[in-house]
C-alpha cells in the first residue's frame, strides 16, 4: 500500500471570465402626454309647429218678430191627437 505522506503541491488558481449579474431599478417618470380635445357646436334650426287661431267675430242683428205664430204658419196638431 502507499504511504499517505505524498501531498500534492499547491495547485495556480484558475480565473474565469466574470460573471455579470444585473440588478434593474425602475422609478417612475411623469412624461406630459397632451391630448387635443376639439369641441365643434352646431346650431340647427329645427321648425316646430305653433298652432295660431285667427277668430273673426261679426254682428248680426235680429229682429224678433211681436206675433207668436206669423201668418201662414200652420202650428201642428199632433200634441192635440192622442
Amino acid at each position: 500500500m502507499y504511504n499517505h505522506c505524498f501531498q500534492c503541491p499547491p495547485a495556480d488558481p484558475i480565473y474565469t471570465d466574470p460573471t455579470v449579474i444585473v440588478q434593474d431599478y425602475y422609478y417612475p417618470q411623469i412624461v406630459p402626454v397632451v391630448h387635443t380635445v376639439q369641441v365643434v357646436k352646431r346650431h340647427h334650426c329645427v321648425p316646430v309647429p305653433k298652432h295660431v287661431y285667427n277668430y273673426v267675430e261679426s254682428d248680426q242683428n235680429c229682429s224678433v218678430s211681436t206675433n207668436s205664430v206669423k201668418r201662414g204658419a200652420q202650428v201642428s196638431r199632433a200634441r192635440g191627437r192622442r
